[in-house]
């Protein structure tokens, strides 16, 4: 059987951050896929099937905590394993975690934790 790259989906408004993530993370040698706003999210997801969402909480429109309820209620989306992956300060993002009930969170701004935290959740998910 041949070896299959993880799928991440980054979910995030600022394109900048967008493709400095999907960057960085093709180097680690995952498929990476990007997404700028939270409307049409459900399909996406549903489409590529990713091992793993990050998923900005503070976006204009639909904030990605209101998205990820959102997704929990969706038959096609209930399953998806979502990490809020944001720069809000961590006792913010842990209360998150707990009220949409997602997997974890990884905070913004630090490549090796953003890799770190990764490599655990699509370990504890297989």
């Amino acid at each position: 059987m041949a070896f299959q790259k993880k799928k991440i989906l980054v979910i995030d408004d600022d394109e900048t951050l967008l493709a400095t993530t999907r960057e960085l993370l093709r180097r680690e040698g995952y498929d990476v896929f990007t997404h700028k706003i939270a409307f049409g999210a459900t399909s996406v997801i549903d489409i590529i099937k990713p091992d793993l969402v990050l998923l900005d909480i503070n976006m204009p429109g639909l904030a990605g905590d209101r998205l990820a309820y959102l997704l929990r209620s969706n038959e096609m989306t209930k399953d998806a394993p979502i990490i809020f992956f944001s720069s809000n300060d961590e006792d913010t993002l842990r209360r998150a975690v707990s009220v949409n009930k997602v997997r974890g969170y990884i905070p913004k701004g630090n490549f090796f934790e953003l890799r770190r935290k990764i490599q655990h959740y699509l370990l504890t998910s297989e």
